[in-house]
């Protein structure tokens, strides 16, 4: 059960984390927004790092957090640029369903072996993610933020190629769920070290690509708070993971951590009055099924 609540507790702090991303994406380059992410990331790791007691890490424990880190970069730039170009529904849950189906079939190659009722819960949260940005992929009617009027998200200003979006949310996925496995396989035995690792490897990657695209500035002050947001909440939603991952199944943990989408659409429509279709609501009542079913079926 602890697993659980840790893994679900990920979940909404990567969701709040993607919310803030996609608004600074859409207002600063998406390199400079990951680079302050992973400075504020980095911070919030080195205030929780002291209180994970542990032991010198070993190599295969390092190893595993720089190939998380570097899958968790490629993962975020491709998450913004889908933010950038489409609506939040349309990358923001295809990330989610690839991460969680890739995880899945990790888990189960390693032999891992959930319960029935966890394994249902495991199947349902698939279409439960697809469910809730069917909508948005063909282009449908969109309330505007600021006036209250209806336009076309197609049309609107900074998400009119859902096409782009759905590739860049294939790709995100494919990074997300190895940087799940890589969590996963560098074991617990090591405290922080394998996530402060890969945070270290996230800004060897960033910072370079930062200085010859020209973004090694700070962006303006709203999109700059918004960045540091995403990373402090995304760093703290990867902490939790990594402590629920070795508590639980990987099949399990990826999967409730993966439901982060379902965050970002309530806050989405919530503060900027996106709207929720029938069956947006329907793959949210659904995610919450599958919830209770891992829930009574155990986390391994």
């Amino acid at each position: 059960m602890v697993a659980i609540v840790l893994a679900l507790a990920s979940a909404i702090t990567y969701g709040g984390s993607d919310f803030a991303a996609g608004l600074a994406s859409r207002s600063a380059d998406v390199v400079r927004v990951t680079l302050i992410a992973s400075l504020a990331g980095l911070a919030v790791i080195l205030v929780a790092f002291p209180l994970a007691a542990s032991h010198p890490p070993g190599a295969a424990a390092l190893a595993w957090g720089v190939v998380a880190g570097l899958s968790g970069t490629a993962g975020a730039l491709a998450l913004y640029l889908g933010f950038r170009h489409a609506a939040f529904s349309v990358a923001g849950p295809l990330s989610a369903v690839g991460a969680a189906g890739f995880s899945v079939l990790a888990g189960l190659l390693l032999g891992e072996r959930p319960s029935a009722l966890a394994l249902t819960g495991i199947v349902l949260a698939l279409p439960a993610i697809v469910g809730v940005s069917a909508s948005a992929a063909r282009g449908s009617q969109e309330p505007a933020a600021a006036s209250g009027s209806t336009v076309d998200a197609d049309q609107e200003p900074g998400v009119g190629r859902p096409a782009a979006g759905v590739v860049a949310g294939l790709v995100a996925g494919a990074c997300f769920a190895l940087l799940f496995i890589g969590l996963n396989r560098a074991g617990s035995g090591s405290g922080l070290w394998p996530v402060a690792v890969a945070q270290g490897a996230e800004i060897a990657v960033i910072c370079p690509a930062a200085a010859v695209t020209g973004n090694l500035r700070l962006p303006g002050a709203r999109s700059g708070w918004l960045a540091a947001i995403t990373g402090a909440a995304g760093a703290v939603g990867t902490i939790l993971y990594f402590f629920a991952t070795h508590d639980g199944f990987l099949a399990v943990t990826a999967v409730l951590t993966s439901l982060y989408p379902a965050i970002t659409i309530v806050l989405a429509r919530t503060l900027l009055g996106e709207r929720l279709t029938k069956l947006r609501l329907a793959g949210l009542i659904l995610a919450a099924a599958c919830v209770a079913l891992i829930a009574v079926g155990g986390a391994g």
